[in-house]
């Protein structure tokens, strides 16, 4: 093989070869959907004529290389992805460049194989899903003839370190060439190019791992080359364009010098180095070879002179910037102003002998105001989030100087752990009292979601922790919380224990969890009191509370369990004589205009805002009164208004950028009711398809009242009429948990909590949304309808949408049957987590009944009889059959 084909050849009309002499090729990175809104927009709209001006714009503005990604969850990306590179194909200016087909789809990324002209370069490939799949996506790249870059990621995540990138591109490189046979000049490494000056020390050797790392592979391994995203690593200033463009022109001169000669930039957010500002200059390189432990603060610092503020904002700042230090801090913490903390912080430093008296004194002492605050209710939750985003921040920049002594370490109060149960995906409440806590020096311990008990169990052993926190959102969290307390009995365990959750209760708690575990056991159902219960449980003399609790709960069971045995209930036999009668003779039934399941991807998130109901958006942050009442309120409006104006911030961000994606799938299908309870769903030819299963209220019901179930409002096959019934499922739940990582990276557990439960609301209006459509376009049984949101968030309408798990329908494996009518995952990409709970969390799913007489109800409590047969109606035992339903029973197995 000669010289010339070791270099990197590439080709659209026009040959590209990459030489050392090429200094470095520049990827266009506009024609790409997640990059570009406006490339996203033409390409929703199918405007692929402007689309491709948006191509040949970067071409004539010097790419040299085009980046084509379809990747958007309301794209068939498939299809959009062949369109353009076919359209490229007829367009000669801007064929006669190499295109990058980009995508994390390996089916998108074949189909434009398939048709892309000349020597491509496919974007990505990695061992992500292990050595067979990577070799079997590379002999495909190598099949159709094309270059291939590598990210630096294996089964164990991606590469974050030196270490981590050359291990990652070594094992790549050999398998690619030694197994696949693959050219090494047709290789193309990215090691990963992260945000740098987050705060946290991990991040700290970012962008010197990247420059050493590619300098390694440059040298050992032959004829590789190497490529990266520039503008990652300015994520931490966005919003500052004079810092990021500088950051961009050092990063990428300095990358060049040790060998990456590929990669994405934008032109426009690119400063000419030698034009830098030198004092910026040094200070962004100070933080890419981590040349000083303060040189993230002193960066940022600079950042904020460049930002520009408010003349208004500046006279406020005057005010309280003159008062003493300690004054300064507290001020910072109470008010959740983080701007001047580092610098506060240093200076206090400077004050003391040792980095961990500023936490244990200056910090603590302003917390401390901030707990009393709250616990006099002068603060409110939103607030106490704020103060620990600045109370992080300090401690972050504080920790690599405490980390230097030997013998430095915090002083805790107690060490918690918390965990959201196996099955179980929702963590807005423990976070929140995770990060109220942590205000009041608790260490946590987060496990996140989704926790075994084995997990829980051997964490709190080996971490010694004071106290165990469990939360959970969803029924069968309930029975995961009971198994964990038995198995902390098993292990002899001392370590109280604390649930919270939706669907827990004190009465749950001293009814099924208590007597399990022969230590204490308490529920907490918000934020403010965990402060009190925890201080009060690690309290030197707690032997006096912890009896109290145990005596409290003790008669609350006694109680409890002496009332349900004397209410009155029906058998299931009396109770389906006793059944909602409708005269199926006369009742309205309206066939849907299309019957069958359609999805809806291409949808657009900003049509929900007018359906958002938002008083559940503030009980979530424990501010409670109906929306937008609560904004006057004489209490908490002052708070509400705040948290509001930075809700609906945050919300014009997820809408004007697109952070969010709403995805839905729903279906109208023939139906009848058998057996009283059981509703059989048919395909269009008639044949049964699935079956709903519905429970009934057996409670004791005066004269005329029936007890009903969800089936009484669908016809009876007996009665010779056709009926129809409806089932959904809606999103808007893709990217939350991405964005509250990234919050989270930067100590802002605030907005981490924000996106999270304004993903929820957004989910419930879409829930809202499309149940209008449906009654008024699709099913049109209420064409002529015109309801507010106020009247629609009161239920005004004609018709309901029960969900499983729910007080009308309290069996979440019926969700098991939507996934299945629906092919929920395989349409819009919601799954059911082994607990059934829906992921992502930001989901809603149900039926949709549309009889004149259908309404909400709930079940109550069923007896032993109803729950043997349905046990038998869904062929599982009894024991199995409660784990599915609310704990409302009646019946104690």
């Amino acid at each position: 093989m000669n010289k010339q084909n070791k270099y990197l050849t590439l080709s659209g009309l026009e040959p590209l070869v990459v030489t050392p002499e090429s200094n470095f090729i520049n990827v266009g990175e506009r024609t790409n959907v997640t990059g570009s809104r406006k490339f996203l927009r033409l390409i929703k709209e199918e405007n692929y004529n402007e689309a491709l001006e948006v191509a040949r714009h970067q071409v004539d503005g010097g790419a040299q290389i085009l980046d084509v990604n379809m990747d958007e969850g309301m794209l068939d990306g498939v299809y959009a992805m062949t369109k353009f590179l076919n359209l490229i194909a007829s367009e000669p200016d801007i064929s006669r460049i190499p295109i990058m087909i980009d995508s994390s789809k390996w089916e998108i990324i074949e189909a434009g194989l398939k048709v892309v002209q000349g020597k491509s370069v496919v974007n990505s490939i990695s061992l992500k899903e292990g050595e067979e799949a990577f070799i079997h996506h590379a002999k495909l790249v190598k099949r159709y003839g094309a270059a291939v870059i590598v990210m630096a990621f294996d089964e164990n995540g991606q590469a974050d370190t030196y270490e981590r990138r050359i291990e990652i591109c070594k094992r790549s490189y050999d398998i690619l060439v030694d197994k696949v046979k693959f050219q090494p000049q047709d290789i193309i490494f990215d090691p990963n190019i992260f945000p740098v000056a987050t705060g946290m020390e991990e991040h700290r050797k970012n962008a010197l791992d990247f420059f050493n790392a590619t300098k390694w592979i440059r040298e050992n391994l032959p004829y590789a080359n190497v490529s990266g995203g520039v503008s990652n690593v300015s994520f931490s200033f966005r919003g500052n364009d004079t810092v990021r463009e500088a950051m961009h022109a050092s990063f990428l001169y300095h990358a060049i010098q040790h060998g990456m000669n590929l990669g994405i930039v934008n032109p426009a957010m690119l400063e000419v180095y030698d034009e830098i500002n030198p004092e910026l200059l040094e200070l962004v390189e100070d933080v890419f070879f981590d040349r000083r432990d303060d040189a993230t603060e002193r960066l940022l610092d600079y950042a904020e002179t460049v930002k520009g503020n408010k003349k208004e904002a500046e006279v406020t700042i005057l005010e309280w910037r003159n008062e003493p230090l300690q004054n300064r801090i507290t001020h910072a913490l109470v008010k959740g102003i983080d701007a001047f903390i580092i610098e506060d912080v240093e200076e206090a430093r400077k004050s003391v002998s040792r980095p961990i008296e500023v936490i244990e004194g200056h910090l603590m002492i302003g917390m401390n105001v901030v707990g009393d605050l709250f616990g006099s209710g002068k603060m409110f939750l939103p607030q106490v989030v704020k103060s620990a985003r600045v109370m992080k921040k300090a401690v972050a920049y504080l920790q690599p100087f405490i980390e230097a002594e030997k013998d430095g370490k915090q002083e805790f109060a107690g060490k918690i752990l918390m965990a959201t149960v196996k099955g179980d995906v929702h963590d807005i409440g423990k976070n929140i009292v995770s990060v109220v806590l942590g205000c009041n020096n608790y260490e946590i311990v987060d496990l996140g979601v989704m926790v075994p008990p084995e997990k829980i169990i051997e964490t709190a052993i080996r971490e010694k922790v004071d106290i165990i926190g469990l939360s959970g959102l969803i029924t069968p969290s309930l029975d995961e919380m009971v198994y964990v307390s038995k198995e902390m009995e098993k292990k002899n365990l001392n370590i109280p224990l604390i649930i919270g959750g939706a669907t827990t209760s004190r009465a749950h708690t001293s009814v099924k969890i208590a007597p399990h575990y022969n230590h204490t056991v308490v529920h907490i159902n918000d934020a403010s009191r965990a402060v009190t219960v925890v201080g009060n449980l690690l309290q030197q003399d707690n032997k006096v509370f912890k009896e109290q609790i145990r005596e409290e709960y003790d008669k609350f069971r006694e109680q409890f369990l002496n009332r349900t045995k004397e209410k009155e209930y029906v058998s299931i036999i009396e109770a389906r004589k006793n059944k909602l009668q409708i005269d199926w003779n006369t009742s309205e039934i309206i066939k849907p205009k299309q019957l069958g399941i359609q999805v809806i991807e291409a949808f657009d998130i900003k049509k929900l805002e007018g359906y958002i109901d938002w008083s559940p958006f503030f009980r979530s942050w424990d501010l409670h009164g109906r929306y937008p009442d609560i904004l006057t309120d004489d209490v908490v409006g002052e708070q509400a208004k705040e948290l509001f104006t930075d809700a609906k911030a945050l919300l014009k961000r997820i809408f004007d950028e697109k952070l969010l994606k709403a995805k839905a799938v729903f279906g109208l299908f023939p139906a009848n009711t058998i057996n009283d309870d059981d509703i059989e769903i048919y395909n269009e030819e008639g044949k049964i398809e699935y079956k709903f299963l519905t429970l009934r209220q057996q409670s004791k019901k005066r004269e005329g009242v029936p007890n009903i179930a969800l089936a009484d409002f669908i016809a009876p096959k007996s009665s010779g009429k056709q009926d129809y019934v409806g089932a959904f499922c809606v999103s808007t739940g893709f990217g939350t948990e991405e964005l509250a990582k990234q919050f989270e990276a930067n100590h802002d557990d605030y907005n981490s909590i924000m996106i999270k439960a304004l993903a929820d609301r957004l989910a419930e209006a879409f829930a809202e949304y499309l149940h209008k459509e449906v009654r008024v376009n699709h099913w049109s049984y209420a064409q002529n309808e015109s309801l507010t949101n106020e009247e629609l968030i009161k239920e005004n309408y004609k018709g309901i949408r029960p969900a499983p798990g729910y007080p009308a329908c309290p069996d979440h494996l019926e969700k098991t049957t939507i996934w299945k009518l629906l092919n929920v995952k395989e349409n819009i990409g919601v799954e059911l987590t082994e607990s059934l709970a829906m992921w992502p969390a930001a989901s809603v799913s149900g039926y949709y009944f549309a009889n004149p007489e259908a309404k909400y109800f709930g079940l109550g409590k069923i007896t032993e009889d109803q729950l043997e047969d349905y046990a038998k109606r869904r062929s599982i035992s009894n024991e199995e059959a409660i784990k599915w339903l609310n704990p409302n029973l009646a019946t104690e197995l």
